[in-house]
C-alpha cells in the first residue's frame, strides 16, 4: 500500500512530506525535494532527494539530554547511569524507527518493537535509584528488567513472534504509571539518597516521567486500535502528529532540566504535633546541623542525616514536616542561607563564592532559597544593611 503524501505550501513550490506507517510512536519521515521533482506512475523520483527521518533528529536530542544528565549532581552515581541509560534507550528506539521507516532497514524490527517494553521499568528505576541503597537497588533492577526479558522470551517461544506485544506494552505503561504516582506521593524526602538541594526538582520530575508514559500510552493505543479496526488507515497521521511533541519535549528538556532541579517550592503551614517527639527530633537535627555544620556539605542527603540521628528516613521527614511545615531540603537550606547572610555582612566575597562556601550546588538555587527566606536577593540584602531576621520561618 503506497504511503500517503501530504503537500505543504513552501512559497512558489510544494514541499512533499511522505509519511510512512508503523504501530509504534516516534515516527514521521521528512522527504525534502532538493532539486526538481518529477513523477512516474504516481511515485516521486529524484536522484538528489534528501531523506531525513525525524526520529533521527529526536535521537540526537535525546543523546544531548543524556550528556547533560550525566554531568548533573544528583546523588549516587547510579542515578546518573540510570537516567542516561533511559535517555539512551529512547535514542536507540528512535534510531531503529528512523532506519526502518526512513531507509527501509527491516532487519532490526524485532528489537525495535521490543524496546518499548523496557521504557516503564527504566523510568521507574531511575527515580528508585535515589530512594534505596546500592544492594537493594541491584535486586530491584534485576527484578524489573528481568520480567520484560522473560516475557519477550515467552513470546518468541510460545506465541507467534511479537504480534500482540503492543497490548502488553500498554499494560506495562499502566503498571508503571501507578508505581510512579505512588512514589511521587511520598514527597521529596523519599528520594533520601539525592542531594537535598535537588530532591524537590527530582520529585517533580517523577510527574514528568509519568506524563511521558501517558503520552506514549495514548499514542500507542490509538495506533494499535487503528491497525486493528482500519488496517492502519489513519496510522500515518497519528504517528506524524505524535513525533513533533517529542521533539519539542527534548528541546525543552535541554533548557528546563537545570531549572527544574532548582525549582522553588512554597513551604506548607506547620501542623501542630500531637506529641513532643517531633519537637525532640527537630531539636536534635538542629543541634546536629549547628554543631557539625553538615549543611556546608553540598552532597548531604536525607539518608545521611537520618543515619546520624539513628532514625528511619520517614520518621525524620515526617517530624520536620509536622514541626516546621517544610521538607528536609528546605530545612537544610535555611541553615545554608543563614550562613550565607552572615558572610554577606561580615566579608567582601562575591555572591558566587559565598553560595559555594554555604553548601549550594548552583548560584541560581542560592538566589531562590535566599529570597524565599529573606524576601530579597543576596545583593539587595547586602546593600540594604543586612536585616538580621528572616522573612519566613
Amino acid at each position: 500500500m503506497e504511503a500517503p503524501v501530504l503537500l505543504l505550501d513552501a512559497g512558489e513550490r510544494e514541499c512533499p512530506i511522505k509519511l510512512k506507517q508503523r504501530s509504534a510512536p516516534f515516527i514521521a519521515v521528512l522527504n525534502h525535494d532538493a532539486g526538481q521533482v518529477r513523477t512516474e506512475r504516481g511515485q516521486m523520483v529524484d536522484p538528489i532527494m534528501v531523506n531525513f527521518p525525524l526520529p533521527l533528529m529526536t535521537a540526537t536530542l535525546f543523546v544531548g539530554v543524556a550528556v547533560m544528565v550525566w554531568g548533573l549532581e544528583l546523588g549516587p552515581r547510579r542515578a546518573n547511569v540510570m537516567f542516561a541509560g533511559l535517555l539512551g534507550l529512547c535514542a536507540l528506539e528512535a534510531i531503529l524507527v528512523g532506519l526502518r521507516f526512513g531507509y527501509g532497514v527491516d532487519q532490526l524490527i524485532p528489537v525495535q518493537r521490543a524496546l518499548p517494553l523496557f521504557l516503564g521499568p527504566m523510568i521507574y528505576l531511575s527515580f528508585v535509584s535515589l530512594t534505596v541503597g546500592a544492594s537493594r537497588f541491584r535486586r530491584l533492577t534485576l527484578l524489573h528488567l528481568a520480567v520484560p526479558v522473560v516475557i519477550l522470551g515467552m513470546f518468541w517461544t510460545v506465541s507467534d513472534g511479537l504480534g500482540r506485544i503492543d497490548w502488553l506494552i500498554s499494560g506495562s505503561y499502566l503498571f508503571y504509571l501507578v508505581a510512579l504516582y505512588l512514589l511521587w506521593r511520598k514527597g521529596p524526602d523519599a528520594l533520601s539518597y539525592a542531594h537535598v538541594e535537588v530532591s524537590r526538582g527530582l520529585s517533580n520530575g517523577i510527574l514528568r516521567g509519568a506524563g511521558i508514559l501517558v503520552f506514549v500510552l495514548f499514542l500507542d493505543t490509538a495506533i494499535a486500535l487503528d491497525f486493528m479496526l482500519n488496517r492502519g488507515a489513519h496510522a500515518a497521521k497519528l504517528i506524524s502528529y505524535g513525533s513533533l511533541p517529542l521533539i519539542v519535549f527534548t528541546l525543552a528538556a535541554l533548557i528546563t532540566i537545570p531549572r527544574m532541579l532548582n525549582s522553588p517550592q512554597a513551604a506548607k503551614p506547620a501542623t501542630p504535633s500531637t506529641s513532643g517527639r517531633d519537637a525532640e527530633i527537630e531539636a536534635g537535627l538542629g543541634a546536629l546541623m549547628r554543631q557539625d555544620q553538615l549543611y556546608l556539605d553540598p552532597d548531604i542527603t536525607v539518608q545521611r542525616l537520618a543515619r546520624r540521628l539513628h532514625l528511619p528516613v520517614r520518621t525524620l521527614s515526617a517530624a520536620i514536616n509536622r514541626e516546621k511545615g517544610k521538607n528536609v531540603s528546605q530545612y537544610v537550606n535555611d541553615f545554608r542561607v543563614e550562613h550565607a547572610a552572615k558572610m554577606l555582612t561580615q566579608g567582601q566575597d562575591s555572591v558566587a563564592i559565598i553560595a559555594a562556601q554555604s553548601g549550594f550546588l548552583s548560584r541560581s538555587n542560592f538566589y531562590r532559597e535566599f529570597q524565599r527566606v529573606y524576601g530579597q536577593t543576596p545583593v539587595e540584602f547586602r546593600k540594604s544593611g543586612a536585616p538580621k531576621t528572616a522573612a519566613t520561618d
